[in-house]
């Protein structure tokens, strides 16, 4: 029987007993062995570069098949695989963006697989969005409104709102994993897909179902508009005035990416209009000013930036990962592999 590959989980402590449930560590443990490597520093989007740290893990990855970095962890660049001849595949576990954590040339120059599982959060996100989609096409946001002021509607009342979401044109801005999902759950009420995503496969469109199409499409040609978007460089800003004025009367609008990738002066003062309606899980600034008139518009029905939140007790950013230890332990390809093309969205640069 061959030997069980090693992996090392690099993190700081608090991700180590918040992270890693029970029996994904047993699940593990069916085709590898694994060992933690405690270190503390860096931030949620930065590494730790203490030299002593890097000094210590350096000693620690000779026999190391495969590493999981999260928050805590230095970057795994060209010193210390020079220590680990036999690593495979370094997995970021989340809330590395920008993948400060892995210097990805130097792995990739050495054949060693990349790959992220901060999208872990999307997948509960794709679900609110769905719930912002149909709140918001009935403006129900308005409707509680009311009955909290003591003047409940009939339930009977006309409004400009669209109302169903059965056969409507929805347009995404972002395709990835929250996306993708997001489609799925859509399947069901027959729509119209339109995606604006300049870093997508060609042949995606065919593959998932929907029309790739240019961000100005999305905004003047469809019913539902939903930020989906990762905030980088080239997308902070990226929808203003111009953009928001696009949006037909009756239509409706979610953001439930980031807030800056919004201006969200433009983004009142298209609402003031009051011909459109919104539901808006992700503001700029956050929390919410208390003296913002977005608080106040009738057409908009706002939420914490909380659809995230699983009701787990762990998130499932490790589940995911031992999924792709498996896989590709297993012989299998992964699924989330970090490339030059998803560098690039990243980074804000061209599409490669």
């Amino acid at each position: 029987m061959a030997e069980k590959p090693k992996i090392l989980l690099t993190c700081n402590r608090r991700v180590r007993e918040a992270y890693f449930p029970p029996e994904e560590l047993e699940r593990l443990e069916t085709f590898a062995t694994w060992d933690w490597f405690e270190c503390d520093g860096g931030g949620i989007y930065d590494a730790h570069k203490d030299p002593e740290t890097i000094a210590g893990l350096c000693k620690k990855v000779g026999d190391v098949a495969g590493m999981v970095v999260c928050h805590g962890a230095p970057t795994i660049g060209q010193e210390i695989l020079d220590h680990a001849p036999n690593l495979k595949i370094i997995g970021e576990l989340e809330g590395d963006r920008f993948a400060a954590r892995i210097d990805l040339g130097a792995a990739w120059a050495r054949g060693v697989r990349t790959v992220d599982t901060t999208q872990g959060s999307s997948y509960p996100v794709s679900e609110w969005a769905l719930a912002l989609i149909l709140i918001s096409m009935r403006n129900g946001g308005a409707m509680f409104r009311r009955i909290i002021a003591g003047d409940p509607p009939s339930g009977m009342e006309k409004g400009k709102h669209r109302g169903m979401l059965m056969g409507k044109r929805v347009g995404l801005i972002g395709c990835g994993h929250m996306g993708r999902r997001l489609i799925q759950f859509l399947r069901p009420f027959e729509v119209d897909v339109w995606v604006y995503d300049p870093y997508l496969p060609r042949e995606m469109a065919e593959v998932v179902g929907f029309t790739q199409t240019s961000l100005d499409h999305v905004f003047s040609d469809c019913d539902v508009v939903v930020c989906v978007a990762p905030l980088t460089p080239k997308t902070e800003g990226m929808i203003g005035k111009r953009e928001l004025d696009l949006l037909r009367p009756g239509s409706v609008f979610v953001n439930v990416s980031r807030g800056k990738i919004v201006d969200s002066d433009a983004l009142i003062e298209r609402l003031k209009r009051g011909d459109i309606t919104a539901g808006i899980e992700a503001f700029d600034p956050e929390p919410i000013p208390e003296d913002s008139e977005i608080i106040h518009l009738p057409n908009v029905f706002l939420s914490p930036h909380f659809a995230g939140r699983t009701g787990d007790d762990y998130p499932h950013f490790f589940s995911l990962m031992v999924d792709e230890l498996e896989r590709f332990f297993q012989g299998h390809e992964t699924w989330f592999d970090l490339t030059p093309r998803s560098k690039a969205n990243r980074e804000g640069l061209d599409p490669v």
